[in-house]
């Protein structure tokens, strides 16, 4: 073979690489998109085939409870872990680093999706809001809450959030900018408006079935442990700059420390 045909060769599977890249990094974010909206509707028990309180129950209450519990660790495990500098760094040395971000949503969305499908309803009432116009408020809030936590992604990077933009970065052959810290909108109230809109959009509810209340309680339990272990990763990343953030912005509930440095 000569020079000019090996090169041709190597620019020619090149060309795929980057192509398989480019749709692998979309694909995924396509499927984490549709995962995200059916979510909605599964917590509401809005449109979608199978809502939260839908299903054939478990065997005893006792089951459902540890097979949802099961579902939701599992989620907040692998979330937890794979998000770790400690574990990128592993982690990487296998997986490049255009398709790290896709393929570690690739398995958060997975597991979701598996949760979707394989949650046991417990649909015996908790509360259950009786008047029309309570009920619409609740519901609208629980929207809102689910807009807060879209909105809270483009205020970050939402595409570098979900891995498109390294595969297009790497498709195109451009460098990958690393994210930058900024302070725009709901980020000047709360440190993780994300967290706060996912707490509003799944208390905010005109019925509270047992498995949905379960569904809170533990997706709450998560947030509160994990916003601790984020803050850690958001100072080793940031450094001064987020530790000025951390004495001006609450954390999650939107009063309080307002003081300049």
């Amino acid at each position: 073979m000569t020079t000019a045909t090996s090169m041709a060769a190597q620019g020619s599977a090149g060309a795929v690489a980057r192509a398989l890249t480019l749709f692998y990094g979309i694909g995924t974010y396509l499927f984490f998109f549709g995962t995200f909206v059916y979510l909605i509707g599964f917590v509401g028990n809005w449109v979608v085939p199978k809502g939260i309180d839908d299903g054939t129950p478990a065997a005893s209450a006792g089951a459902a409870v540890a097979a949802n519990v099961l579902l939701l660790g599992l989620f907040a495990a692998q979330h937890t872990i794979m998000a770790r500098p400690a574990f990128k760094e592993v982690w990487t040395r296998w997986v490049p680093w255009h398709v790290e971000r896709s393929t570690f949503v690739l398995l958060a969305t997975a597991i979701l999706a598996v949760m979707a499908w394989q949650w046991r309803p417990l649909p015996e009432s908790v509360w259950r809001v009786e008047s029309p116009l309570a009920a619409g408020v609740l519901t609208a809030v629980s929207l809102a809450g689910w807009g807060i936590v879209l909105v809270s992604t483009f205020l970050i990077d939402h595409f570098e959030l979900f891995g498109v933009k390294q595969t297009v970065s790497y498709a195109l052959g451009r460098p990958l900018e690393p994210p930058r810290f900024t302070e725009r909108l709901f980020y000047r109230w709360v440190r993780h408006p994300l967290m706060l809109g996912v707490l509003i959009a799944f208390w905010a509810t005109p019925t509270m079935s047992q498995g949905h209340l379960l569904f809170a309680v533990v997706t709450t339990l998560y947030v509160l442990i994990a916003i601790q272990i984020e803050e850690r990763t958001l100072v080793h990343l940031h450094g001064e700059q987020y530790r000025s953030y951390q004495r001006r912005v609450s954390m999650l509930l939107p009063f309080g420390r307002r003081r300049q440095d």
